[in-house]
């Protein structure tokens, strides 16, 4: 796959990431209920595992897929180390986050299992984008 492929896949898959951590963010900032078909969305959001240092992990999602959405749209090296490296750090952070929904919470976020999929494939297509010859 081409570059230009990869950085589009990676562009796409970082407003996805984007959206669903712009929705949850609007949520938990509104006080607005969650559409959930699983029926532990609120629990996950309100749990105190729901911010770190007072601040809301969907809004560290946003930046962290803004971030990454901004890695796509150049080709140098720096561009595709940093790209690979934040993804690789989301989804660390996106099994820590599973890990707390399983055995600590106790409840499962559609949402958020969402977004660890979309990290999860981020990583992948970052990973695939810096394992490319640099194109010098």
């Amino acid at each position: 796959m081409s570059d230009r492929a990869l950085r589009i896949a990676v562009g796409v898959l970082a407003l996805a990431g984007t959206g669903i951590a712009a929705y949850l963010t609007y949520t938990k900032y509104a006080d607005a209920t969650i559409a959930c078909a699983t029926g532990g969305c609120e629990t996950v959001q309100d749990s105190e595992y729901a911010e770190i240092l007072g601040l809301p992990v969907p809004v560290l999602g946003l930046v962290g897929y803004l971030a990454i959405f901004a890695t796509a749209w150049f080709a140098g090296d720096t561009a595709r180390v940093a790209g690979a490296a934040l993804a690789l750090g989301g989804l660390a952070f996106s099994v820590y986050l599973i890990f707390v929904q399983v055995f600590a919470i106790e409840a499962y976020c559609q949402w958020c299992l969402a977004s660890d999929a979309v990290m999860a494939l981020l990583a992948v297509a970052t990973v695939a984008r810096l394992r490319r010859p640099s194109a010098t």
